[in-house]
């Protein structure tokens, strides 16, 4: 076995060893998931990266001890945007899955998603010249946003919506706009007696009354936690199921959905929420920090502050609580998400547009959670401290990140395939 081959074992079975030997058919199904290329490959080994960034190609350039506690993203690829309805009912383009958002230095954040280019337009077989020129299209996009919100936000382009956007996003967010409530509900639950229930299906199973008692507890935790308290009509829950996370990052992790009255009690406005089981991010491993890791009373509270405070308006039913004792995000299953598909996106003229609306995203993302903010955790303004730590070398600064996503590319296609072999022959524990 290689030295780099045996690093990578060492990393997943300490990140992921625990959970293997609890679901091990889960993991299986992950991990031949991340098999499948060396973009997911990147997706679901995150805690790889960080390995990297903190190890071996651990880099002080561009930050300082302030931009080192940045409120971070934590699993920034190009397939982590998409489209949500904010709390002021505005359809928006941004970040989302806050699952792995931690404090750290930001530009890892940025690694992490140019990186994911130079992966995606290698599997578009896009040229190394292509794939510069869009780090490059990324980073000054990033830049002009980040500086024009620092400078008082008068040049600042603003949040993603309908009326900012054109081409593949704005398409995204048309799309977004056709859901209804009414058809998620038709999909996901049955009328039965005039009221509605969880319709039967294979990913979701009934639960028993013990456990349907300890999480109507766990939800009466979490009501205490909404920003905005709810009218009393919403707060009744009419039917509980059970499912398991069946995606790259939420293997195995159980996961609740409710269904809930809605504002009225007609059957057209219920509400379905989620809660799930948090993890600790990957990112935290790798900072050194007891102020953050002693700020969140738990892994729900943690992934929930976190959202909050890298996105400006979110969404309303956003809290948490705990169930037998482990932290758990709750959120709403929104009928107005829909996500960008890469595999409609193909010609570099087209990938330029979408990479430089992310560019804008990232920056707000990364502007949105300080002084100005309900978090304390953050207590300066981040724009301004990041745009004086790279201290007018914009070239230099998309230099370094051009260079990064060539390298750091090349690398994961690399490690994806030691992956494969290890996998393939039996070397990690349990699978």
């Amino acid at each position: 076995m290689t030295q780099r081959s045996q690093f990578i074992l060492d990393v997943l079975m300490a990140e992921f060893g625990d959970s293997i030997d609890r679901e091990p058919g889960a993991f299986r199904a992950k991990f031949r998931k991340m098999a499948a290329s060396p973009f997911a490959f990147y997706r679901g080994s995150a805690c790889l990266f960080y390995a990297d960034l903190s190890g071996e190609l651990a880099d002080d350039a561009f930050l300082d001890d302030l931009t080192r506690r940045v409120w971070i993203h934590g699993d920034l690829h190009a397939e982590n945007f998409g489209t949500y309805m904010n709390s002021s009912g505005r359809l928006v383009f941004n970040v989302n899955d806050f699952d792995e958002a931690y404090v750290g230095p930001y530009i890892w954040d940025l690694k992490r998603f140019v990186a994911s280019v130079a992966l995606i337009g290698y599997a578009k077989a896009l040229s190394d010249d292509v794939i510069s020129e869009l780090v490059r299209e990324f980073a000054g996009s990033y830049l002009h946003e980040l500086g024009a919100i620092a400078h008082g936000g008068d040049d600042a382009i603003g949040s993603l919506t309908l009326e900012t956007t054109t081409g593949v996003l704005h398409r995204v967010l048309q799309t977004a706009r056709l859901n209804t409530r009414v058809s998620l509900l038709d999909e996901e639950t049955t009328i039965e007696n005039f009221e509605r229930r969880f319709a039967v299906a294979d990913n979701r199973h009934p639960v028993d009354d013990a456990t349907r008692d300890a999480v109507l507890a766990a939800y009466e935790e979490y009501l205490a936690t909404l920003p905005s308290p709810l009218n009393p009509i919403e707060h009744h829950v009419k039917d509980v199921v059970l499912r398991h996370g069946i995606g790259i990052g939420s293997a195995g992790l159980p996961s609740y959905n409710l269904l809930l009255e809605g504002h009225t009690q007609a059957l057209e406005n219920d509400v379905i929420l989620y809660m799930k089981q948090a993890q600790v991010p990957a990112v935290a491993r790798y900072i050194d920090d007891e102020k953050v890791h002693g700020y969140f009373r738990h892994q729900g509270h943690r992934t929930a502050e976190s959202q909050r405070a890298l996105q400006a308006y979110a969404d309303s039913w956003l809290g948490y609580a705990t169930l037998n004792g482990v932290g758990q995000l709750v959120a709403e299953v929104s009928p107005y998400s829909a996500d960008l598909d890469w595999s409609d996106v193909n010609e570099p003229v087209e990938i330029a547009s979408v990479i430089t609306d992310l560019g804008r995203a990232v920056a707000r993302m990364h502007s949105v959670a300080d002084d100005e903010s309900s978090h304390d955790l953050v207590d300066f303004s981040t724009e301004e401290a990041i745009v004086a730590a790279i201290g007018g070398a914009d070239d230099e600064f998309t230099a370094l990140l051009v260079d990064f996503a060539h390298t750091y590319g090349a690398r994961a296609r690399q490690d994806h395939q030691l992956f494969v072999d290890l996998f393939r022959n039996g070397r990690f524990r349990g699978l």
